[in-house]
């Protein structure tokens, strides 16, 4: 198995294998072709309210708490099982805007996938 996360600013790499977008809105200033996202499951991404919650000065381990028990959702838990299968397939490499992606949903992910 091979999860990690990369920022989706940084250019593609041979060995980024599936390149999931986890962010709920497009980046700014990132054209799609370059950014070669194979997909976008914006249902496993926090509700609008938790991140804007979450910007607004939120602790990490509260926002961390609050977005797994949004997982929990049928919807989100089925994406983030499909995610796992891609991860049992090959590698997987999940996309972010953020700047911070180590306090940051894209890291929850990861932990969850097992990387």
């Amino acid at each position: 198995m091979s999860v990690r996360v990369r920022r989706i600013h940084e250019p593609p790499r041979p060995d980024d294998g599936l390149r999931v977008l986890v962010d709920r809105l497009w980046p700014r200033g990132v054209a799609k072709e370059a950014a070669r996202v194979d997909e976008w499951p914006k249902g496993l991404t926090p509700s609008t309210e938790l991140r804007t919650w979450f910007h607004g000065g939120a602790s990490y381990e509260e926002f961390r708490a609050r977005y797994e028990a949004e997982l929990g959702a049928p919807e989100a838990a089925g994406l983030l099982d499909g995610l796992r299968e891609s991860v049992r397939e090959g590698p997987v490499t999940l996309l972010t805007a953020t700047r911070t992606p180590e306090r940051s949903h894209a890291q929850v992910l990861l932990e969850l996938l097992g990387g």
